[in-house]
């Protein structure tokens, strides 16, 4: 990628008559712009030809400024890697936190369950997101709300591991619509969180669909981990209170 000091110096060149400028027009100008060579991008952009054309002869100066080339092109990609991807925890990590205050600010239990269904999908820019719980023997009353899905004992540890408190899926295949009901064939890839079990709560799983591959196993679970705690006190919360 072309910097903006290489444009400049490039437009300098450009802009003067084509045919005049001279060997000493250059010296003139270094000697005007002393600090020219030391500008980012430009001491890299220039290669002086190899001193050798024989054939089997080695030009190590050539060799390593080739090499250094390529190290500084491979620094600056790095870098802008670093970058994109600073941006991007960032933007993630405020649509959390907007997820968590709609969360906190729901005013019973149904409401709760409304902003997670309605709200934090959008919040957090992904296509769905729903809450799953296993079945209770004595399940409360509250727990038969039809924005809850049902999964059948055994389903958190089946679905994430029992050593896993998250689960992130590049391919996420819900042929049953078991996790995300009628928006299963929607889904591409999903992030999947533990809810604890409380005193009146049983176990079960945050779940986010989204139709792009937004998530793969080599993201960092930090946020979603964090959002599926909160998620998990303010249903014990309400459901206790509700008790």
């Amino acid at each position: 990628m072309t910097t903006s000091n290489e444009k400049a110096a490039a437009e300098e060149i450009q802009s003067a008559p084509q045919g005049q400028i001279s060997s000493a027009d250059i010296v003139d100008y270094l000697r005007s712009n002393p600090d020219f060579l030391t500008r980012p991008g430009v001491f890299e952009a220039i290669l002086p030809q190899g001193r050798w054309n024989e054939e089997g002869v080695v030009d190590m100066q050539q060799f390593m400024l080739e090499r250094l080339r390529e190290e500084i092109e491979n620094l600056r990609n790095c870098a802008r890697e670093v970058i994109d991807t600073s941006r991007s925890n960032m933007s993630t990590q405020t649509r959390t936190h907007a997820a968590v205050l709609a969360m906190l600010s729901a005013g019973d239990f149904e409401h709760l369950l409304r902003i997670i269904t309605d709200d934090v999908s959008l919040l957090l820019d992904v296509d769905v997101a729903v809450v799953c719980l296993e079945a209770a023997r004595n399940p409360a009353p509250q727990l038969a709300s039809p924005l809850i899905k049902r999964l059948e004992p055994g389903s958190v540890d089946r679905l994430l591991g029992a050593e896993n408190d998250t689960v992130l899926a590049n391919t996420f295949i819900d042929e049953g619509g078991d996790i995300f009901g009628e928006a299963a064939g929607l889904v591409r890839s999903a992030a999947l969180a533990r809810i604890r079990p409380g005193l009146t709560t049983p176990g079960g799983i945050m779940a986010l669909g989204s139709r792009s591959h937004a998530f793969h196993p080599n993201q960092g679970s930090e946020l979603v981990s964090f959002l599926a705690r909160v998620m998990e006190r303010c249903l014990h919360r309400w459901l206790e209170k509700a008790g």
